[in-house]
């Protein structure tokens, strides 16, 4: 199924300059997964701490853009400049999914405070998108990267959801909704990287 992640190739051409600058300055692909963690954790702490205020929100999504700049970068420096490393990879995958909980879940609890299992639960599911992707390595095919809902795809809803709050006197069912239907298409998300990991080992 067809996922913003598809994008990803021309993402990186925009990045290779500065990727390139980054190798030549020493800097490694661990410190950049880390600092895309780092960053993600002290903007859910934002949010959480200014009670989801605008500034917080609409900054979401230049905080969204640089998580995935830098995302691309330690993948391009590991594969393309020798840095490529067991550890980096544990980091990769844990840091993802320590960074989805960092940033969404206090986004959903500040727009839909009434709602806390909902938003716990739908930041589980999300956190099962990145346990299935990973498994289809682990059983021995590719890590997968499937839709609907894929990392850069959560990024935009969240980001549009976090604009349109700020803008809008947004009604409470609305995040609500929005939020189940993030629950709901990372469940498919689940379900069609399950499926799609047993294909390929069929």
């Amino acid at each position: 199924m067809a996922t913003l992640y598809d994008l990803k190739p021309r993402f990186q051409a925009l990045l290779r300059p500065a990727v390139g600058a980054l190798a030549r300055a020493g800097v490694t692909a661990n410190q950049v997964t880390l600092a895309a963690m780092l960053l993600s954790l002290a903007w859910g702490a934002a949010i959480v701490a200014s009670g989801g205020a605008t500034a917080a929100l609409l900054g979401l999504p230049v905080v969204l853009l640089l998580r995935m700049a830098l995302n691309a970068i330690d993948g391009m420096l590991a594969r393309e400049h020798g840095q490529a490393s067991r550890l980096g990879f544990f980091l990769n995958e844990v840091g993802d999914v320590v960074s989805d909980a960092a940033l969404y879940l206090p986004l959903m609890l500040a727009l839909a405070p009434d709602a806390p299992l909902l938003a716990g639960g739908t930041a589980v599911v999300i956190a099962l998108t990145e346990m299935a992707g990973v498994l289809g390595r682990a059983a021995g095919g590719a890590r997968r990267y499937d839709g609907p809902f894929g990392k850069s795809d959560r990024a935009v809803f969240f980001s549009v959801l976090a604009v349109a709050a700020t803008l809008f006197a947004l009604p409470a069912w609305v995040p609500s909704t929005a939020i189940s239907l993030a629950c709901g298409l990372s469940a498919a998300t689940v379900a069609t990287r399950v499926t799609a990991a047993l294909r390929e080992g069929s």
